[in-house]
């Protein structure tokens, strides 16, 4: 196993995962929940976007031949999804536990695309195509990765109770607004993917 070369990979999914700046919408999709239940789903989103990671740099490129799809048009559906999620924190509506209703927050929005998003995806498959036969650095890198986020992710809780439910509207309004932005420069990217290049 090339020591370099997982390194080189844990640093990037580890950026691109982002575990710290997700910890703020991880508390606006999970308001009102207890601790136990935040847990779960934290766990739930890691082991999904574990599943996921691996399997794109197993046979990503594949599996997108095969469904004829660009990473462009990967950017513009995370980009539309994100942007549905900011506007629901701007105007309020996510009061009440995602996970009761029809989706779970474990998956989408937590999972997909904010801890797999397409810039994650692309960079694993990036780095299976460098790297040499066999690819455990690139494995080990993305699993290891994800383990660090997961323990990061499980400090919500304490934050949540540090912050209090004055702070959490203040987030809430907050990172709704900056959600939005990244949604767009997201669907922006897919966009100049698909139609400027």
């Amino acid at each position: 196993m090339d020591a370099s070369i997982l390194i080189k990979t844990f640093i990037a999914v580890f950026v691109l995962a982002d575990a710290v700046g997700n910890i703020p919408v991880l508390l606006v999709l999970t308001k009102g929940m207890e601790p136990e239940r935040r847990n779960k789903v934290i766990d739930k989103a890691i082991v999904v976007a574990i599943v996921v990671l691996l399997l794109f740099a197993c046979a990503g490129q594949l599996i997108l031949s095969y469904l004829d799809v660009s990473m462009g048009s990967l950017r513009v559906a995370g980009g539309l999804l994100l942007l549905l999620i900011s506007l629901q924190m701007l105007q309020g509506e996510l009061d009440t536990p995602v996970i009761d209703q029809e989706r779970d927050v474990a998956i989408t929005p937590l999972a997909l695309p904010l801890l797999a998003g397409p810039g994650t995806l692309t960079t694993v498959m990036l780095l299976m195509s460098e790297s040499p036969n066999p690819h455990i650095g690139v494995l080990v890198g993305i699993v290891a990765a994800m383990l660090v986020s997961w323990l990061i992710l499980r400090q919500a809780n304490f934050i949540d109770r540090w912050i209090g439910a004055e702070g959490e509207v203040i987030i809430t309004q907050l990172l709704g607004f900056l959600l939005a932005a990244l949604a767009v420069e997201i669907g922006s990217r897919g966009i100049r993917e698909l139609f400027l290049s």
